[in-house]
């Protein structure tokens, strides 16, 4: 018996048939899926000490169960004190059983650890079908151990999907189980 993650297979058992029914498609293939999870982090205070980028991707790469990379400036920037080259932030992209494992960490798990947590807010839809949410905490993840932790830092984390409207992308994730706040 090999390993799906059980968000892939609520997707291909329920919320394609659902999604179908709700907008009409007339294949399996139009329906909208998600296509990858991008989580990035700025990191502006790298320019003055190098060992913050270090640790970052250490903890990126524990969250996502992948290497994490390190993005550098693409031009000089004085009033930054930025030259072209230098590390500015890291990110990792997920796609396939990874990306679904963190999707199911995101939402059973780290979450509902957030302090204040009342739900996601439902304008980081770009107009494309895609969906950005802001993380204020890395330490919400049961990856990281606290007491290690040298400095807590935020991250964006992107839901690409192949939704072609909004509504669409919602649906879907709504269906995977993202706690939106109602309006």
């Amino acid at each position: 018996m090999s390993y799906s993650p059980r968000l892939k297979e609520k997707y291909s058992a329920e919320i394609i048939p659902t999604m179908t029914e709700k907008f009409g498609y007339k294949t399996v293939m139009r329906v909208p899926k998600l296509q990858k999870i991008v989580l990035s982090q700025g990191m502006g205070d790298a320019v003055a000490d190098k060992k913050l980028i270090e640790s970052a991707v250490a903890d990126l790469s524990k969250i996502a169960g992948q290497k994490a990379i390190t993005t550098i400036s693409k031009k000089d920037i004085s009033n930054f004190k930025l030259r072209k080259g230098m590390p500015i932030g890291t990110k990792v992209t997920l796609r396939g059983d990874k990306m679904y494992d963190f999707l199911d960490r995101l939402l059973a798990v780290a979450l509902p650890r957030t302090r204040d947590f009342r739900g996601i807010n439902p304008k980081g839809f770009d107009g494309r079908g895609n969906f950005n949410l802001g993380v204020k905490e890395h330490i919400i993840f049961p990856e990281i151990d606290i007491d290690k932790v040298n400095r807590i830092l935020g991250m964006d984390i992107s839901f690409v999907t192949s939704a072609e409207s909004d509504e669409e992308a919602k649906a879907l994730l709504d269906a995977f189980g993202f706690p939106f706040i109602k309006k």
